[in-house]
């Protein structure tokens, strides 16, 4: 087994089959195992037939910040300590970032055991646009705070990656509908990897209405980002004005047409050509 490190370490995020043989090989070997959760660790071990032959301590957000030092003092010691959370990959949403962070100020090593991601599953079973995309995790509760939290993406041209818990589903995709555009393409990934997984494509109205009558499970949300939700719809002409007026304000064409086309999903270079012709 190689030398001390903290090893990030992925596990299946439903179906146990996704668990990969060097996750095995760790959760064998590791001098110490950090889990979000014990108990869901031994039942992931007994699924896949091994035995953690080093010490099992929990790692979660109550205790993070109390047992991060121990850990740290563990690895300089010449410890390989391995990081588990319940599902997918440590530090996304999950508990990992202060631990990664005292271990690079500490200069100790940090590496990772890749694997399952609802993040990267969702979005590539979305159908949207997956070349740029952004990773907002929870919406805040509270739904004045969710409001403005979407309020601030709406021009967000990156496809967008939300968790949500399923009692909280209709609530969020309402707001984003009232925020976001209530057609804004987006899709509802639930149960991914399990038994009953289910994606559901729509607008986010419409998504909202289905949402309405109860939905179980892990969500994961994925919204087309503002380029892509109105590339469709958007012709060049209508927003040749907008960009005339603007460079009759005193703005550089150049700087007017990048803007425009990073909210409209226009080519910059169509806008820039067209604006040249319409002066």
């Amino acid at each position: 087994m190689p030398d001390a490190a903290l090893v990030l370490a992925a596990t299946p995020i439903g179906d146990s089959r996704d668990a990969s043989p060097r996750l095995l090989a760790e959760l064998a070997d590791a001098r110490v195992v950090a889990a979000e959760d014990t108990r869901r660790l031994r039942r992931l071990t007994d699924r896949l037939g091994i035995t953690v032959t080093g010490e099992v301590v929990s790692y979660h957000e109550h205790n993070e910040a109390s047992r991060t030092p121990d850990l740290v003092e563990r690895i300089a010691g010449g410890d390989r300590v391995l990081l588990v959370t319940d599902a997918g990959m440590p530090s996304v949403s999950d508990p990992g970032y202060r631990l990664v962070q005292a271990c690079v100020a500490a200069d100790l090593p940090v590496t990772c055991v890749p694997g399952p991601s609802a993040v990267l599953m969702a979005l590539a079973v979305s159908g949207l646009p997956v070349d740029r995309f952004c990773f907002e995790g929870f919406l805040p509760r509270k739904t004045g705070e969710r409001e403005r939290a979407l309020a601030g993406l709406a021009d967000e041209a990156r496809t967008m990656v939300f968790f949500e818990a399923p009692h909280r589903l209709a609530a969020t995709l309402g707001s984003m509908a009232a925020t976001l555009g209530e057609d804004r393409p987006a899709a509802v990934c639930r149960e991914l990897t399990k038994t009953y997984e289910e994606v559901r494509r729509g607008g986010l109205a419409e998504l909202a209405a289905w949402a309405a009558d109860g939905v179980r499970g892990e969500i994961t949300v994925v919204v087309a980002g503002a380029s892509a939700a109105h590339a469709s719809t958007v012709d060049v002409g209508d927003v040749i004005p907008r960009v005339l007026e603007r460079v009759a304000a005193g703005e550089r064409l150049k700087d007017v047409t990048k803007d425009l086309a990073r909210t409209t999903g226009l080519s910059a270079k169509e806008l820039y050509d067209e604006a040249i012709r319409s002066r």
